[in-house]
């Protein structure tokens, strides 16, 4: 089966069964085949009666951040449903917002397969897939029929640049998606860090990211003044910078007012997992391994930000407590996307309802 959206299994729509009992069937199949199979389901059950089978009430703990009134903490991060196909099945697991892409300007199929690899004793996943996806008209077309904005929820449209546009041009693609999410939107995160696209960490650098965000700021305003609204704009960074690179970037987003930061996507390092099975295959690795990397990434854009930025926290949730931990080191939110697979949607309602207590105590 061709698969069009990214890598893993996650919520088994197909079936009645526990997400427990019916994730050992999923893992048994290619993990690519598992989570088209998954996403086909839920982009076809979704906003149907079918839906009570996964359905879970969102916890209710609203948080303002970047402008943005957001019904809990606990989002999606962008990768999993990367054409935008399953918004409403997804937000009835009661996330409080929902990431989907990366969209590039025009469909492409990605890098060759097998391109993602699960490794359980670890917890994590291999991925290289590459942005594939279905290209930004169809993904456009996926999002407006989505209703879950309208329902109060927040949706983030992660943007990036096809493959085959030479790194010196990466800007004219941005702009490209930019111009195509923007009224669609409730914030739009410029995605600079994937690990399986040639060359796009380099726009992390200090000159290039200057001109990228640059023109993304100029034609926002743009943008703003021809919609009537501003919306937010966020940068996606790795985990595998130190920390001058990190004060580099966190200096140059305040100099452009980007609104916020989704730290982190996912990390070339194998220390973690280099005696595993799969473990030296390419790719960007995500789960347990990651939180520590992202976790300290977050810490230091916290201390370079200063209280009042907006810091998205993602990598290495598998818990309710990683959820915790990510709002320790700096995160005002929270995205899950690996914990989401080995754990299914308990993991959302127990992450939210942590967050919920925490910010109580606070």
């Amino acid at each position: 089966m061709h698969a069009r959206n990214g890598p893993f299994a996650t919520m088994p729509a197909m079936s009645l069964l526990p997400y427990s009992l019916a994730r050992p069937l999923l893992f048994g199949l290619d993990p690519e085949h598992a989570h088209e199979l998954t996403l086909s389901s839920l982009a076809r059950l979704q906003n149907t009666p079918a839906q009570c089978v996964w359905a879970q009430q969102r916890v209710h703990d609203p948080v303002e951040v970047a402008g943005l009134r957001f019904p809990n903490r606990i989002g999606l991060a962008a990768g999993l449903d990367k054409n935008g196909r399953c918004i409403d099945g997804l937000a009835a697991m009661g996330f409080g917002f929902i990431e989907v892409g990366t969209v590039t300007p025009q469909a492409q199929s990605g890098n060759p397969k097998p391109r993602m690899f699960r490794l359980p004793e670890a917890q994590a996943l291999i991925n290289r897939l590459g942005f594939n996806n279905d290209g930004l008209a169809a993904f456009i077309g996926n999002v407006q029929r989505a209703s879950f904005r309208s329902r109060g929820g927040i949706l983030g449209l992660n943007i990036g640049k096809n493959a085959a546009t030479p790194i010196e041009r990466a800007a004219d693609d941005y702009l490209l998606c930019l111009d195509g999410v923007y009224p669609h939107a409730d914030y739009v995160t410029v995605n600079i860090s994937s690990p399986n696209t040639k060359n796009l960490r380099a726009l992390q650098g200090d000159d290039a990211l200057d001109e990228l965000l640059g023109a993304v700021q100029q034609r926002r305003a743009q943008l703003a003044g021809r919609y009537g609204r501003s919306v937010p704009v966020f940068v996606k960074i790795a985990p595998d910078l130190d920390e001058a690179q990190v004060g580099v970037i966190a200096a140059t987003l305040k100099r452009h007012a980007i609104d916020g930061v989704i730290a982190t996507n996912t990390t070339i390092a194998r220390d973690a997992v280099q005696t595993l099975r799969h473990g030296h295959e390419a790719g960007g690795l995500s789960g347990a391994p990651l939180l520590a990397a992202s976790n300290r990434v977050i810490a230091q854009l916290r201390a370079a930000l200063g209280p009042g930025y907006p810091i998205i926290g993602v990598g290495g949730v598998m818990s309710a407590a990683d959820a915790q931990a990510k709002v320790a080191a700096g995160a005002n939110l929270v995205q899950i996307y690996t914990g989401f697979i080995y754990h299914g949607p308990a993991l959302v309602a127990a992450a939210a309802r942590a967050l919920a207590t925490q910010g109580e105590r606070a």
